[in-house]
C-alpha cells in the first residue's frame, strides 16, 4: 500500500460557533479511502480563528485541497493548504518542551532573546499562550525540535540577560499528574526567619541573624549553626513563641498557591529547619498534608537552648521529602520542592522539579528553575496552571 500524503491546512478568519465542526464535516464528506487527522492546533485571539490541521491522505490530495478551499470560502475563511512529504517522519523528533517565561514586566527583548535562542538550536515555537497578566506576566511556549537540557541551558543565558524567570519542562501527561509540593518555611512560605524573631526577645537578634545569613549562603554547617543560634534562646519564657506565631506573615501569594494546589488534587507539605511550635500552626491554617521540623526543648515554661531529637538539616530535608513521597505513593519524579537557602540544596536536587525562590546563589546554581518575584503563587505558572484557572477555582468554591 502506498504511503499516505501529508496535507497541512491552515485556516484563518473570524471565529463563530460551528466553524470547526463544519470543517471536519467537510473532511468526512470528502470521497477518499481515508483521511487521518494526525495533529490539530486551534487558537482564537480577539475573535480571530487560527486552525491548523495535519492530515494523512490516502487518495487524491489535490482534490481534497480544492474541497477545503471551497468549504472555507463558503464560511468566509481563508485556507492555506500545503501538500507533500511523507505523512510519517522518518526520524524521531525530540520531545516537545513547555517553556514558561515570567517577568514583571515581561519585555519585548526578553521574548526576542528567547525566540532567537530557540531558533539557533533548530527548535520551533509551535504555540504561545498567556498564563497570567497578574501579579506577573507569564507566557507558555510549546517548543519542538530541540531536547530539554540544551534548551534550558540556552534559555537560561537569555533569561539572565533580560531579568526574566523561566522553566523548561517536557510535555506529557506527567506534567499535570497529581504531585507532592513541599516548601521550606522561613523566607519561603513565610517572610522572615522565626529564629531571629525569637532572638529579638532575648536581645540577640543581630548576632543570630548574622549566623543565619552565613548558613543560608552555605558558609556554615546548618546543624552546627542551628545549635549555636538556639543556644542564644536559653532562658526565654515559652510564651514568646505565642507572640511570634501571632506576628507570622505569609509570603504574598502563599495562601492562593496552597489553596489552588489543594483544589487541583496536589498534596502539600513543609520541611523546615525551624520549629514545630511554629510549623504546626501553618499546617493547621493552610491544611497541609505533611510537615517536618525541629522542636525546641521547653522545661518549666522556659526554653532550654536545645532542640529535641534528630535535627532537620540539609540532608534531613531531602530525607523528609522522600519519606513524604513514599507515604503518598508518589514517585520522586512527581515531586516539587521550593526553597531559598543552601540548606535546601539536597531537597531541591532530589525533587523532580526544584524551584529556588528569591534564593541565595548556592541554591540557584542547582535548582531546575528560579523565581525572583515577590509572589509565591507565581509558582503555579511554572506548573502550567493559568491565572484564569485559579480564578475559576476560587469562583466555584
Amino acid at each position: 500500500m502506498a504511503e499516505p500524503i501529508r496535507v497541512v491546512c491552515t485556516v484563518t478568519g473570524a471565529d463563530r460557533p460551528g466553524v470547526t465542526a463544519t470543517l471536519f464535516e467537510a473532511l468526512t464528506a470528502y470521497e477518499s479511502e481515508r483521511v487521518e487527522v494526525r495533529d490539530v492546533e486551534q487558537v482564537v485571539l480577539r475573535g480571530k480563528l487560527v486552525l491548523g490541521v495535519s492530515l494523512a491522505v490516502h487518495g487524491d490530495a489535490g482534490a481534497l485541497a480544492g474541497h477545503l478551499h471551497k468549504t472555507c470560502g463558503r464560511l468566509g475563511l481563508t485556507a492555506e493548504v500545503l501538500i507533500g512529504g511523507p505523512a510519517t517522519p522518518s526520524v524521531e523528533q525530540p520531545r516537545r518542551q513547555h517553556v514558561i517565561l515570567l517577568g514583571r514586566p515581561l519585555t519585548a527583548p526578553a521574548m526576542a532573546g528567547a525566540a532567537a535562542r530557540i531558533a539557533e538550536l533548530g527548535g520551533n515555537i509551535d504555540r504561545i499562550t498567556r498564563l497570567s497578566k497578574y501579579p506577573v506576566t507569564s507566557l507558555e511556549l510549546i517548543v519542538s525540535g530541540v531536547d530539554g537540557p540544551h534548551l534550558r541551558a540556552a534559555l537560561a543565558e537569555s533569561a539572565k540577560a533580560t531579568g526574566t524567570d523561566l522553566a523548561v519542562e517536557p510535555a506529557g501527561l506527567a506534567r499535570r499528574a497529581t504531585r507532592l509540593v513541599v516548601f521550606d518555611v522561613d523566607s519561603t512560605l513565610i517572610t522572615g526567619e522565626v529564629i531571629e524573631m525569637l532572638a529579638e526577645y532575648a536581645g540577640r537578634r543581630e548576632e543570630v541573624a548574622k549566623v543565619t545569613e552565613q548558613a543560608m549562603r552555605g558558609e556554615l554547617d546548618f546543624g552546627a549553626s542551628l545549635k549555636a543560634r538556639v543556644a542564644e534562646l536559653k532562658g526565654l519564657d515559652a510564651s514568646v513563641i505565642d507572640a511570634v506565631r501571632h506576628d507570622l506573615q505569609l509570603t504574598p501569594g502563599a495562601r492562593t498557591l496552597v489553596r489552588t494546589l489543594k483544589r487541583m488534587g496536589y498534596l502539600c507539605g513543609v520541611v523546615s529547619g525551624g520549629f514545630t511550635q511554629v510549623t504546626d500552626q501553618l499546617v493547621a491554617d493552610l491544611g497541609l498534608d505533611f510537615s517536618a521540623a525541629n522542636t525546641l526543648e521547653i522545661v518549666d515554661g522556659r526554653l532550654t537552648g536545645e532542640v529535641v531529637g534528630e535535627i532537620v538539616d540539609r540532608p534531613g530535608k531531602a530525607t523528609a521529602l522522600r519519606n513524604f513521597a513514599e507515604k503518598a505513593g508518589i514517585p520522586m519524579s512527581q515531586t516539587v520542592a521550593v526553597g531559598d537557602g543552601a540548606n535546601d540544596i539536597d531537597m531541591i536536587s532530589a525533587a523532580g522539579l526544584g524551584i529556588a525562590f528569591n534564593a541565595k546563589p548556592a541554591l540557584r546554581a542547582v535548582a531546575d528553575t528560579s523565581l525572583n518575584q515577590p509572589y509565591l503563587d507565581a509558582i503555579l505558572f511554572f506548573l502550567g496552571i493559568s491565572r484564569d484557572e485559579v480564578e475559576e477555582a476560587d469562583a466555584g468554591s
